[in-house]
């Protein structure tokens, strides 16, 4: 549902809800999403691909068919390894 594109971050909001979220991304080699926080616990899945994660300064590789929570109002940030495809849950309630 979501495709990579050259020298990007592709994402697409598959439930936007008021009790939670489900969207898809897909990140080329490379890019990356600085370090930020959300209010609420946020699962990822990892569809293809591989990523590193880092949960408040802690750095975690992730592959194909791995999954990880990043805890509420913990700093997290995600680089591509190489080009990978998330799927992220965030549950509000």
């Amino acid at each position: 549902m979501v495709n990579y594109q050259d020298g990007t971050i592709v994402s697409k909001t598959i439930i936007n809800k008021e009790m939670g979220t489900v969207k898809l991304f897909a990140f080329e080699k490379d890019q990356s999403l600085s370090e930020h926080t959300a209010p609420f616990d946020a699962l990822v899945q990892i569809l293809d691909g591989e990523t590193e994660i880092t949960i408040s300064g802690k750095k975690l590789l992730l592959k194909q068919g791995d999954s990880i929570i990043m805890p509420a109002n913990k700093p997290h940030s995600e680089e591509a390894v190489i080009k990978f495809k998330m799927i992220l849950t965030m549950i509000k309630s």
